[in-house]
């Protein structure tokens, strides 16, 4: 079998070529193709939508484990199965739809057939990114493609120039994260069909807003996944991950399985126009391919769509490998875009909460050193040795990447979710810190990530929820609790067995954001905040990132003081300071934060004196001669009016 290529037909639609699944040859008939080597025989079974009834026909063998059959009267709408000798039907694992669920047939789709208009659409540049995450299923109140679009407008205007999608692939059930994903190529059914979720991308487009997904390849969901029953090759013997046996990405069979997970991430960015992808906790795919599957797949984006817009691919990566985000001479990624900083907020989140259980544990006794070398370097973890892994090196060296390697965060769906009871961190620390960490982390240079609700302050929690059938919901219930017992918040087996059940339809709904705070005075004022900031980051910091050398300085003024600097190729520079402690800060007066001159951009609360406030962010830039001249001095006017607000009562 060749390999697939991304084919394109204009404003008629977008096609991806794959060597399985239900495709469209050239004489117009539908072909079906399945890699199953486990099995000496395999039937098609084909319920025509026309309503002439079912058809079972014999698939021809190609050899080396594929079956194929060309039919000619397969048309869009029709539904079909495979059948194995057992006599067990199972869904096509490239299936494009499942309108049934992960159990039912799989429905054959035209990818063609979706009217694309948006095709001067070239993307956006990375530096211009702030990415907003988001949840389909308890987004809108409809839960749905739609629901998301509905709200296009406002996301627009909040400032985010991209969206980034849970995963949306099958998952079994009503309701899920998206990370127990089964068939990966068909967008569950109960978020909308295909065409829905083309439309979201296109409405996205037409806002000049970019659309990001999460994809999962280090794991199938629990259920609903049927490879083992006839390519158990997909499947690692002895390699485990937390969620099963891993994925055999290095075997001597694995081609068909390192081509069927280079394609879907060729499918998504090709047949549904996504700007990028996000990688879950790649740390769990085991390869040692030389290319590995990552450093495969990555060339082929590039070759492929990535040649013809701008494709921003982003991981996961407990490792820390500095290895994958390296720039060329041009400044442009050689394999992947960023990482998300998990560093970064573990250490804002040690600072601000005092938690040190978990993962909080490598940064209980130095935060907030740690968030300054963050935000300077990247990793805190360059190559340390972490408590939480036992000791054990974690990590490269960083401090050569540009910030723009970095992805960083308040929270998402992962520090919120992963919480025994779902809080939000706006519900663990007074206003005033939130609002000046969020000011921190929106005026730094690297690619900021907000995540839905936090914009107009939502009470609602975000806590884990999934829909498997009965005996494995016991288990996910069993290790959720298995999860919290050792925190010493949960020592009492009473509260432990009080966390909420995951299956409970109460859990999920309870997820659900909830629109109405949007236009309470709390959600306002922060929305209005949230405006601000991304506003200033616009219009001053955006035009610098391109030129930034690589990482930052930073110096730490007192336990709750730091300040970074970050200089640009041609002289110019980016400061910025913040006390994000309760008490006023002193700073010695010869301190370069206090006598530098430039164009302040933002300033809250007001400042005078060499007196830091409580919750205070500062951020002004400069050129090579220490004044930045070129900068409107509405820069200035904008720093004063923000200082005015504190004045006014707004919540800083």
């Amino acid at each position: 079998m060749n390999a697939p290529t991304p084919e394109h037909s204009g404003t008629t639609g977008h096609r991806l070529r794959m060597p399985f699944g239900c495709e469209r040859d050239t004489e117009g008939h539908f072909c079906f193709r399945l890699w199953a080597p486990a099995v000496r025989e395999l039937w098609l079974e084909l319920e025509l939508a026309s309503g002439q009834g079912t058809e079972t026909v014999a698939m021809e063998s190609a050899g080396d484990g594929w079956y194929w059959y060309t039919s000619a009267v397969a048309q869009p709408g029709d539904r079909y199965c495979f059948r194995l000798p057992s006599g067990l039907c199972v869904p096509d694992p490239a299936s494009r739809f499942q309108p049934l669920d992960v159990h039912g047939p799989s429905q054959v789709v035209d990818p063609e057939s979706f009217a694309w208009q948006d095709s001067g659409w070239r993307g956006r540049p990375w530096h211009e990114t702030v990415i907003y995450e988001l949840h389909i299923g308890s987004f809108s109140p409809t839960g749905d493609f739609a629901g998301v679009e509905a709200r296009l407008d406002a996301l627009e205007a909040l400032g985010i120039t991209a969206i980034e999608l849970m995963p949306v692939a099958d998952f079994p059930g009503r309701w899920n994260w998206g990370y127990d994903g089964a068939l990966l190529f068909a967008p569950d059914s109960r978020y909308g069909q295909p065409e829905n979720l083309k439309r979201l991308v296109q409405a996205a487009h037409q806002r000049g807003l970019m659309v990001f997904l999460d994809v999962v390849y280090n794991h199938f969901g629990p259920e609903g996944n049927y490879l083992h029953c006839y390519a158990p090759e997909f499947f690692h013997p002895d390699r485990h991950t937390p969620w099963g046996a891993a994925l055999h990405f290095d075997g001597p069979h694995s081609a068909p399985v390192r081509e069927f997970f280079i394609c879907n991430a060729l499918y998504w960015l090709t047949e549904y126009r996504f700007d990028g992808l996000r990688f879950d906790a790649v740390d769990r795919i085991l390869d040692d391919s030389k290319p590995d599957l990552l450093d495969a797949l990555a060339a082929r984006v590039q070759a492929g769509p990535g040649a013809e817009r701008h494709i921003h691919l982003v991981l996961e990566n407990d490792h820390n490998d500095a290895r994958r985000y390296r720039r060329d001479r041009s400044g442009r990624p050689r394999q992947f875009t960023a990482q998300w900083n998990d560093d970064a907020h573990h250490a804002l989140h040690a600072a601000l909460t005092g938690e040190s259980e978990g993962v909080y544990q490598d940064y209980a006794a130095a935060p907030w050193t740690q968030l300054g070398r963050a935000l300077a370097e990247g990793f805190c973890y360059q190559g340390e040795p972490s408590a939480f892994r036992g000791g054990q090196p974690r990590g490269t060296s960083s401090a050569d990447l540009p910030p723009q390697a970095f992805v960083n965060f308040l929270q998402n769906h992962d520090q919120i979710g992963n919480r025994a009871q779902g809080e939000r961190l706006e519900h663990l620390i007074p206003a005033p810190a939130f609002e000046a960490a969020l000011a921190v982390f929106l005026l730094a240079p690297a690619p900021p990530l907000l995540f839905m609700g936090q914009e107009f302050a939502a009470s609602t929690p975000f806590v884990f929820f999934c829909d498997l059938e009965p005996d494995l919901m016991v288990q996910v219930a069993a290790g959720r609790r298995r999860e919290f017992a050792g925190q010493a918040a949960f020592s009492d087996p009473a509260r432990l067995h009080a966390l909420p059940d995951p299956g409970d339809p109460q859990t999920f709904h309870a997820t659900s954001l909830d629109w109405t705070q949007r236009e309470s005075s709390p959600g306002q004022e922060r929305w209005a905040l949230h405006q601000r900031l991304l506003r200033v980051r616009a219009q001053y910091i955006r035009p610098l990132l391109p030129r930034l050398t690589q990482s930052g300085d930073w110096w730490q003024h007192s336990p709750t003081g730091l300040s970074w600097r970050w200089r640009t190729r041609d002289g110019s520079q980016l400061y910025l300071s913040t006390n994000l402690g309760s008490q006023p800060l002193r700073c010695a007066s010869d301190h370069w934060s206090n006598q530098l001159t430039g164009t302040p951009i933002y300033q809250h609360p007001a400042k005078t004196g060499h007196d830091w406030p409580p919750y205070w962010v500062s951020c002004w830039i400069t050129d090579a001669d220490g004044v930045n001249r070129d900068a409107d001095r509405s820069a200035a006017k904008s720093a004063q009016t923000d200082a005015a607000d504190a004045g006014s009562g707004h919540r800083c």
